[in-house]
């Protein structure tokens, strides 16, 4: 065996091992899982909208009272789970930034890929707005520290514009539809599918999706005793959540009606919801994607939106089969 082999080999045992502790993980997690799960998800959860309406997680856990909770957007999500209502949930890409800047003691535990082209800041369909620029001096609403928030953080930037530019309104989705749809706002930043179903309920124009702008990344998140307590059944979610994306991709017409009928929008806005949306496996976080949310979390520190600069990777969960991997 020349020597080039050998070091295949050697690798290839070394993931032969990792993969055989993820199993032993999954094998055991019936076992060790709690008598209570209690998971926080979105209107944009569609592996967790999956695996609810499959019971797919009560199937897995079968000695385990698995509670679902609803959420309209990522910030009032991670409160729930800082104060222990929470055990799991998900969310967009800053509302862990703030959540960590308050001292919440949250890990992520899982990533889905980027989605830039599922959020835009949208504008009413006779709005003299033609470029990113023209946003000064605008009333732009948004959920204070979601995803949209960094979309418009990151489209004043490009603009070459600052915070103060602009004249932030801070609404929940809901509200901020109603708010655009009534006129008394200048520019709506949002994501999917209230983007979607927004489109569906009267003309408008997209003057930026977030392409270029944002990688819109989905994170996972625990409550850091849930992921350190019970290391198994977060692996075991995961495993989980990415079969669900699986099932989404090999069966997209039963997928825009369980879209649908979980989030109360209109089969055509849960199909065009769906389209935008790309394969969306979850995995543990890798250091790209840490570098991408530290990159986030020093813009907002910079534009003076969070009190103090964070570590991110602090507030990553450390699996330990693949914290051993090469």
């Amino acid at each position: 065996m020349n020597e080039i082999s050998k070091h295949r080999w050697l690798r290839w045992l070394r993931r032969l091992a990792v993969f055989g502790a993820a199993l032993g993980l999954i094998g055991r997690a019936v076992a060790a899982a709690p008598m209570e799960i209690r998971i926080g998800y979105q209107k944009s959860s569609v592996n967790l909208a999956i695996l609810k309406s499959q019971a797919q997680l009560e199937t897995r856990f079968k000695r385990s009272h698995v509670v679902w909770s609803e959420f309209p957007a990522g910030p009032q999500l991670l409160e729930a789970l800082n104060v222990g209502s929470l055990d799991f949930g998900m969310t967009g890409d800053t509302p862990p930034v703030f959540a960590q800047a308050a001292g919440s003691s949250l890990v992520y535990v899982g990533v889905e890929p980027p989605k830039p082209e599922s959020s835009a800041i949208l504008l009413p369909k006779d709005s003299p707005l033609r470029t990113l620029h023209d946003l000064k001096g605008k009333r732009i609403a948004f959920q204070k520290g979601s995803s949209a928030h960094f979309v418009v953080l990151r489209a004043l930037e490009k603009a070459g514009l600052k915070y103060s530019d602009i004249q932030p309104v801070y609404l929940a989705p809901a509200d901020a539809r109603a708010a655009f749809e009534h006129g008394s706002i200048d520019a709506w930043s949002i994501w999917d599918p209230y983007w979607a179903a927004a489109e569906q309920g009267g003309p408008l124009r997209v003057l930026s999706t977030g392409k270029d702008l944002t990688d819109n990344n989905t994170f996972y998140l625990a409550a850091r005793a849930f992921a350190l307590n019970h290391a198994d059944v977060v692996s075991t979610l995961l495993n989980a959540l990415t079969q669900a994306d699986d099932y989404a991709r090999d069966h997209p017409s039963e997928t825009v009606t369980l879209v649908a009928t979980s989030t109360g929008i209109s089969t055509d806005a849960a199909r065009r919801f769906l389209d935008r949306r790309p394969r969306s496996p979850v995995v543990p976080l890798n250091p790209t994607v840490v570098a991408s949310q530290q990159q986030l979390a020093d813009t907002f520190f910079q534009a003076g939106l969070i009190p103090k600069p964070l570590k991110v990777a602090d507030a990553v969960w450390q699996p330990a089969a693949l914290a051993a991997a090469p």
